[in-house]
C-alpha cells in the first residue's frame, strides 16, 4: 500500500519545505505556503515514488508539420488601447489590467464596453465592488449609458459563470478579480487560493466560449499587482495602468504579450466627463512652454517603442543653513546625485553647496539613462544663469569618467525631435541617421557638452562667443 507524506509549497516562488510557515524563507510572501500531498510506493521514501506515470494527452510531433496559429485581433475602439495591444482583444483571450486605486481602470474599461457595443458585439460588465446602479450613473456622465452592455453585480464565480452563460457576450469584464470568490476554494476573497482558483475557473470558461475576457487587478503599495505571482502566469496579457491621481495624463504600459509587442504604450487624459486618448503625446509635454529661461533642457525618452517628448527643470538657491537640500521629482535620485557629482569633478562646477531643485514637467518619470545630459544641461543653466533656447533637445548617456555615451532607439528618439519642430540635438558621437532639417552637436564628454551648450546659447542670443566661465559662481552660490 501507498504511503503518503506532506510537503510545503510557496505558490509564488514554489520553495519547498518541510513544515508548513506563515512566511516563505525564500521569497518572504506572507499566507502563500500551501500542503502538498506526495504519493510513494509502501517503505519507499523519493518523492513521487511507486506513482503510474499519466498517459500523454497528444503525441510530440515535430515542429515543422505543426501548422502556425495566427491570432485574430479585434478593435477595442478604444485606440491607444489598441495600439498596446497589438490590435486589439483576441478572443478566448484573457487580459489583466492592474492599477492604483482612483486611477481610472473602471472608467477605461466602461469605455471599452461602450465602444465594443458601438460595433454591434454584447459586452458583459460585472462589477463586485459597486452596484449596477452606481455604474449606471458613472456610465451616464462619461457618456456610456447606450448600446448592448449588460451590468451585473457580482461577487461570487458561480453567479459570474451563469450571467456569462446567460447573456452570451462577445467581451466580459469582471471588476476585480480580488473581489470575486468561490466555494470551491479555501480562503476569503481576495486571498492567494481564491484569486488564483477564481482567475483559472474565469480562465477556462472564456477559452471554451471564445470570450474576450479582461480582468482587474489591485496593486500593493510597492506597485506590484495583488495576489500570487502565478495570476499573472495563468493570463495571456498583463497591463499596468499608470498615473498621478494628482494629474490627468494616464499611460496604460504592456507588460505581457502573447499576442502582439510587450512594450508598448498608450496614453490618456482622464477628465470628468471620460477619458481620452492622446493620439501626440509629446506635443501634450510641451504645450505652454514659456520662453526661454535658465534651467530648462529637453530630452527625448522611449516609453518602450515609443519616443516621448520630456522637459527637465533645475533650480539652485542658496541654502538658510546648514546641510544644502536635495529636492528630486520625476528623475531618479542616485542618478541625479551622481550627475551632480560629475559637474563638480569634471567641470569644476561648484553646485552641491546649494539647494538643488530638479523636476520634469507634466508628471512624466525620466528613469533611463538618455535623460543624463538634459539634467546635467538643466543644473548647468541654472548655475550660469544662462538660458537655452527652446528648439534643442539633449540625449545622452553621462559617465562617471565625465564622458558621453550612445543610448539605444538614438535614430527614433532624433525623428521624433524633428518630427517635434527641433533644430538642434546635443548627443554622444557615433549617431549616422540624423534627419532632414535637425543639426547634430556631437560632444564626446560632459566639458564638451558645455562648450556647445554656451555656443547654442550665445547664437540663440546673438551675442559674440565669449569666454563664459561656468565655474564661476553666480551670485546664489556659495564656495565652501
Amino acid at each position: 500500500m501507498a504511503n503518503t507524506r506532506s510537503q510545503y509549497r510557496c505558490s509564488q516562488c514554489r520553495h519547498l519545505s518541510a513544515k508548513w510557515v506563515g512566511r516563505c524563507m525564500e521569497c518572504g510572501s506572507w499566507g502563500t505556503v500551501e500542503e502538498l500531498t506526495i504519493l510513494g510506493a509502501a517503505g519507499g521514501v523519493g518523492v513521487g515514488k511507486g506513482r503510474r506515470p499519466a498517459p500523454p494527452a497528444s503525441r510530440a510531433v515535430p515542429i515543422r508539420s505543426v501548422q502556425p496559429s495566427l491570432s485574430r485581433h479585434r478593435p477595442t475602439g478604444v485606440t491607444e488601447l489598441d495600439r498596446v495591444l497589438g490590435g486589439g482583444v483576441v478572443p478566448g483571450s484573457v487580459t489583466l489590467l492592474a492599477g492604483d486605486p482612483g486611477v481610472g481602470k473602471s472608467t477605461l474599461l466602461l469605455e471599452v464596453a461602450h465602444r465594443w457595443a458601438q460595433s454591434g458585439l454584447r459586452a458583459l460588465y460585472v462589477s463586485g465592488e459597486e452596484s449596477a446602479g452606481q455604474i449606471r450613473l458613472r456610465a451616464d456622465r462619461i457618456g456610456c449609458g447606450g448600446g448592448e452592455v449588460y451590468l451585473a453585480d457580482e461577487s461570487d464565480l458561480l453567479a459570474v459563470l451563469d450571467h456569462i452563460d446567460m447573456v452570451r457576450p462577445a467581451l466580459v469584464i469582471v471588476d476585480s478579480v480580488q473581489t470575486m470568490s468561490t466555494s470551491e476554494a479555501d480562503g476569503v476573497a481576495g486571498g492567494v487560493t481564491q484569486v488564483r482558483a477564481v482567475t483559472a475557473a474565469l480562465t477556462a470558461a472564456a477559452k471554451a466560449n471564445g470570450v474576450a475576457l479582461i480582468l482587474v487587478g489591485h496593486v500593493t503599495k510597492d506597485g506590484a499587482i495583488a495576489g500570487p505571482r502565478s495570476l499573472e502566469h495563468l493570463v495571456d496579457v498583463v497591463l499596468h495602468f499608470e498615473g498621478d491621481r494628482n494629474g490627468t495624463l494616464r499611460m496604460v504600459r504592456g507588460v505581457k504579450n502573447r499576442f502582439g509587442a510587450a512594450d508598448e504604450v498608450g496614453c490618456f487624459l482622464l477628465h470628468d466627463n471620460g477619458i481620452e486618448c492622446v493620439a501626440d503625446p509629446s506635443n501634450l509635454f510641451l504645450e505652454q512652454r514659456p520662453a526661454p529661461v535658465p534651467g530648462t533642457a529637453i530630452t527625448v525618452k522611449l516609453d518602450g517603442k515609443r519616443p516621448l517628448i520630456g522637459e527637465v527643470q533645475a533650480l539652485l538657491a542658496t541654502p538658510p543653513g546648514g546641510s544644502p537640500r536635495r529636492a528630486v521629482s520625476g528623475i531618479d535620485h542616485a542618478r541625479a546625485a551622481m550627475i551632480t557629482a560629475v559637474l563638480e569633478k569634471h567641470a569644476r562646477l561648484n553646485i552641491a553647496v546649494n539647494d538643488i531643485y530638479l523636476s520634469t514637467v507634466g508628471g512624466m518619470r525620466l528613469t533611463d539613462p538618455s535623460s543624463d545630459l538634459a539634467v546635467a544641461i538643466a543644473l548647468a543653466s541654472a548655475y550660469a544663469n544662462l538660458p537655452l533656447p527652446t528648439t534643442a533637445v539633449m540625449i545622452g548617456e553621462v559617465g562617471l569618467a565625465g564622458d558621453l555615451r550612445r543610448v539605444n532607439g538614438m535614430d527614433r528618439r532624433l525623428a521624433e525631435a524633428a518630427r517635434q519642430g527641433f533644430n538642434i540635438a546635443l548627443i554622444p558621437p557615433g549617431c549616422d541617421a540624423v534627419p532632414p532639417g535637425l543639426r547634430a552637436l556631437c560632444a564626446p564628454t560632459i566639458v564638451a557638452a558645455l562648450e556647445h551648450t554656451i555656443d547654442i546659447a550665445d547664437h540663440r542670443s546673438g551675442a559674440p562667443a565669449g569666454p563664459h566661465r561656468l565655474d564661476a559662481p553666480p551670485s546664489h552660490a556659495r564656495r565652501a
